[in-house]
């Protein structure tokens, strides 16, 4: 079964960025699917982006794509999220999701079965 670890959360200014790291433990990484999700306070978690096992297809929100770009390493069981031009509506916690034998892409919370903990990342003055 896969576990997952996320880090690199902070907090960072308005326009600023920072990279996420999503690190799985306990199974073949390159055969499971990533998406990373976030949560707001008061917000129902969000669908962020996607990557696909093997080939590496990408799925982004509409109001991420262009900033957000998403990437994976299967040598370091690692995805990554990088976040650039940050706004204070970004500030949520980040939450990466793994699901096995998908060769597709969704942002929808339900399509995932592992989860991280989250890291939390804050954009403000």
């Amino acid at each position: 079964q896969l576990q997952l670890v996320e880090s690199g959360g902070g907090l960072v200014q308005p326009g600023g960025s920072l990279r996420l790291s999503c690190v799985g433990f306990g199974s073949t990484f390159g055969g499971w699917t990533i998406g990373w999700f976030r949560q707001a306070p008061g917000k129902q978690r969000e669908g962020v982006s996607c990557i696909t096992r093997y080939t590496g297809t990408t799925v982004y929100a509409d109001s991420m794509r262009g900033r957000f770009t998403i990437s994976r390493d299967n040598a370091k069981n690692t995805v990554y999220l990088q976040m650039n031009n940050l706004f204070p509506e970004d500030t949520a916690t980040y939450y990466c999701a793994a699901v096995s034998a998908a060769g597709i892409c969704s942002i929808r919370a339900e399509f995932f079965s592992n989860w991280g903990q989250g890291t939390q990342v804050t954009v403000s003055p």
